[in-house]
């Protein structure tokens, strides 16, 4: 399996830390408890589309398959182009892509508000700049890339919302671009945080992230993640 330089330097380092010092490891980011949107899509029938990009899709990936209301949530690419959807490729930093997934859900179930709530408040940081945690460049921005103009509309006026709010101590650096394309990662991408729960890196950096949806989305949690193996076909 192919996994960045720099994952494999930080899992081992994480690795040998815990052995050697025995101690249960924490977060290296909090989740922050914020608002709900002022404003949200209306509900429609059918399953709608949303592109988030957070940081490693690992971690992203595994949040929202864990929201009640999400049909799929698939790790992938967006923002550059098909000829260079890959992974190793994706990881110079020199295609456009950030890494992202897509989630398809019912908003008769979820909203569209909803998932940007738990998008900011437990899936990733959106004050850091292209970088998340360990990861560094353009591929682990903060981006959404929005299905249609409602979208667009409640996207923006939210992170405006929080802005104003002062609920992060900086400001949000979040891009909201047209989704122009969305290529699904590698099959040993897919489900990765529910398939390697003791890898070191899922350790730090995103089971914290499942159990701040647990305490904070008490309502939106389900314990059985939909994966991405289970849905094909």
């Amino acid at each position: 399996m192919s996994i960045s330089s720099h994952r494999r330097s930080f899992a081992s380092l994480l690795a040998a830390a815990v052995v050697l010092l025995g101690a249960s490891v924490a977060a290296a980011e909090e989740a922050v408890v914020i608002p709900p949107p002022d404003i949200d899509e209306t509900a429609t029938s059918g399953t709608e589309t949303a592109i988030f990009a957070g940081g490693c899709f690992w971690g992203v990936q595994g949040v929202f398959q864990h929201v009640k209301g999400v049909e799929s949530a698939v790790s992938g690419y967006a923002g550059g182009e098909a000829k260079t959807a890959q992974y190793e490729t994706v990881s110079t930093g020199s295609t456009g892509h950030a890494e992202a997934v897509e989630v398809r859900f019912d908003p008769k179930k979820i909203s569209y508000g909803r998932l940007l709530q738990i998008f900011f408040s437990v899936a990733h940081n959106p004050t850091q700049l292209n970088f998340q945690g360990p990861d560094r460049g353009t591929q682990y921005r903060s981006a959404l890339f929005v299905s249609n103009p409602e979208q667009r509309k409640v996207a923006e006026r939210y992170i405006d919302q929080l802005d104003k709010a002062h609920v992060f101590q900086q400001a949000i650096v979040t891009k909201v671009s047209d989704a122009a394309g969305f290529y699904p990662a590698e099959a040993y991408h897919q489900d990765f945080l529910t398939l390697n729960p003791t890898y070191p890196y899922i350790v730090y950096n995103d089971l914290p992230k499942i159990e701040n949806l647990k305490s904070l989305f008490p309502a939106d949690y389900r314990s059985q993640p939909v994966l991405v193996g289970k849905t094909k076909g």
